[in-house]
C-alpha cells in the first residue's frame, strides 16, 4: 500500500507533463538550417549587384559543355579530369610509399621517408613549376596535362602515405598473426582482413585530403590549361567583372567539393557498419 502510494505521485507527473515528439527528426532540422544559411547568402549576393546575364553566358564554357579554341575539353570538366587521375596516380604511390614506411628494409624506408619529407616540405606551386619547367633541362619534356597530374599526385602521396599507414597501424597485430596461423596467404591477409579495417581510419583524412586536392588543381593554370579557375580569370580580365566570375568559380568548386563529401560519408557508413558508425 505504501509502495503504490510512493509511485502516484511520479504517475501523476508523468500524465501532468505532456511529452512532445520534435516534428523534426535530426537530418530535417540539418536541412532547414541549411536552406536558412544559403537563403542569407543568396540574399548577400543579390545585394552585390552581379551581372547574371554574364554568368548565364559564360557558365557553358566554365561546365565543360564547350570545347576550347584547341578542341580540348575546359572548365569542370577538365579540372575534374586532372583531379580523378591524381586520385588514382597519388593513391597507387601512397601505398608504396605506406609500405616503404613500414618495412624493415633500410634502403625502402629511407626512400619512402626521403620522397615524403621532400614533397611534404616543399611548396606544391613549387613542386609545379618545377616539373614543368625543369625537367625539360634534362631532355624530359612533358605536357601541361601530365605535369599537373604528376605534381598533384607526387604532392598529395607524401601526405596519404603517412594515413595508410595510421591506417595499417590501427589494425591489431593479434589478427594478421591469428590468420597467418590459419595457413592464409599475404594477399588474403592485406585484401581481405587489414584493408577492410583500415578503410574505416583513412577514408576520413583521405576524402578531406581529395577534396583539397580538387581546389589545388587550379594550379595547373599555371600551365595554360583552360581549368575553372583559369576560365575565371580569363572571362574576368576581358570583361572587367571579376566578381562575377570569381563568385562562379567558387559556388562550381563547393558544387563539387560537396558531392566528394557525400561520397566520402557513404564510403564511411558502408565500413563502419560493424563498429556502429552513425548514418546520419
Amino acid at each position: 500500500m505504501s509502495s503504490e502510494a510512493g509511485e502516484l505521485p511520479s504517475s501523476r507527473l508523468e500524465r501532468s507533463v505532456p511529452w512532445h515528439r520534435p516534428r523534426l527528426g535530426f537530418r530535417g532540422r540539418v536541412w532547414l538550417t541549411w536552406a536558412i544559411l544559403l537563403a542569407v547568402l543568396a540574399l548577400g549576393l543579390q545585394r552585390l549587384g552581379l551581372d547574371f546575364g554574364l554568368i548565364r553566358s559564360k557558365l557553358p564554357f566554365m561546365l565543360g559543355l564547350r570545347l576550347s579554341p584547341a578542341g580540348f575539353v575546359q572548365g569542370i570538366v577538365l579540372t575534374l579530369l586532372v583531379t580523378a587521375l591524381s586520385m588514382v596516380c597519388a593513391m597507387a604511390l601512397a601505398v608504396l610509399t605506406a609500405l616503404g614506411r613500414l618495412s624493415q628494409q633500410p634502403l625502402a624506408f629511407a626512400t619512402a621517408t626521403f620522397y615524403a619529407s621532400f614533397f611534404r616540405g616543399t611548396p606544391l606551386l613549387v613542386q609545379v613549376l618545377l616539373i614543368y619547367l625543369a625537367l625539360p633541362q634534362f631532355g624530359i619534356i612533358l605536357s601541361a596535362l601530365t605535369s599537373g597530374v604528376m605534381a598533384l599526385s607526387l604532392n598529395y602521396a607524401a601526405y596519404l602515405a603517412e594515413t595508410i599507414r595510421a591506417g595499417i597501424a590501427s589494425v591489431p597485430r593479434g589478427q594478421r598473426e591469428a590468420a597467418m596461423a590459419l595457413g592464409l596467404s599475404r594477399y588474403i591477409i592485406a585484401t581481405r582482413i587489414v584493408a577492410p579495417q583500415a578503410a574505416r581510419v583513412i577514408i576520413p583524412p583521405a576524402g578531406a585530403q581529395f577534396v583539397s586536392m580538387l581546389k589545388d588543381s587550379s594550379l595547373v593554370s599555371l600551365m595554360g590549361l583552360w581549368e575553372l579557375n583559369f576560365l575565371a580569370q580569363s572571362y574576368g580580365r576581358s570583361t572587367y567583372h571579376y566578381m562575377e566570375m570569381l563568385l562562379t568559380a567558387a559556388c562550381l568548386y563547393w558544387m563539387m567539393s560537396i558531392i566528394f563529401e557525400i561520397v566520402q560519408h557513404r564510403l564511411e557508413v558502408r565500413f563502419g557498419r560493424a563498429y556502429g558508425a552513425s548514418r546520419t
